[in-house]
């Protein structure tokens, strides 16, 4: 049995630059993995660990995703394997291309009965990759989750909406996307970080996971109004 468990490579905000014409600039910023991303990483690997299972790390991406700091990054925390798709139109992608793509890598992957995804990207947090990927999959899909017990086929899970708790019993495999306040992402050892450095890597290409191009269903025309808005309320 395998869990997938999606992440993505983003400049860290915090190094993000406003310029005199109020766009952001993150030329000198940092790449790491996304901090939502952590908590279904996190996720996986308590599963991983209490079931047996293999934990599979996924992501899609430009040349970050050959980094070997990064791969260390991500594979210290719990990972047994990790697995890139590499494509130089991939760090602009929206969510839906990005949702078809991890479709194609993951169904290349055996016995898959788990895939996790963090709530939103830490870039652009549109909320929209675990619910395109679900469907794309075409498995029984639930965001919002806040805590999962796997059972013989079944995940037991809670999410909140609004002031209720839903409990449910979803049938595997299945695709849940995790909320940040889940739990602690752990800090990898230095015997994690070591450890990484052995545990196997793979970089596909669209053409590995037999994804054959693809027309951007979103155009973006300008993201100046967003950032203005931002500055100006504050």
């Amino acid at each position: 049995m395998n869990i997938v468990v999606c992440y993505k490579i983003v400049p860290d905000e915090q190094d993000a630059v406003v310029q005199a014409d109020r766009t952001l600039s993150f030329e000198r910023a940092a790449l790491k993995i996304g901090d939502y991303d952590l908590n279904a990483v996190e996720a996986g690997a308590q599963l991983a660990s209490a079931s047996g299972a293999s934990l599979v790390s996924l992501t899609a991406g430009g040349d970050p995703v050959e980094d070997s700091k990064l791969k260390k990054a991500i594979l210290a925390r719990g990972p047994h394997e990790n697995v890139a798709v590499k494509d130089a139109s991939l760090p602009e992608a929206g969510s839906a291309v990005t949702a078809r793509v991890l479709a194609a890598a993951v169904k290349q992957l055996d016995d898959v009965s788990l895939v996790l995804c963090g709530e939103g990207s830490a870039d652009r947090y549109a909320q929209q990759v675990g619910v395109q990927l679900g469907e794309l999959l075409g498995l029984p899909t639930v965001n919002a989750v806040s805590s999962i017990e796997l059972d013989d086929g079944v995940a037991h899970v809670e999410r909140t909406v609004g002031a209720v708790v839903e409990r449910l019993d979803v049938p595997l495999p299945a695709v849940l996307s995790v909320v940040a306040d889940m739990n602690t992402p752990r800090i990898p050892s230095m015997k994690d970080i070591l450890g990484a450095g052995k545990k196997p890597s793979r970089v596909l290409s669209f053409e590995d996971v037999g994804f054959d191009g693809f027309d951007e269903a979103i155009d973006v025309v300008s993201i100046l109004w967003a950032l203005t808005a931002l500055i100006d309320r504050d």
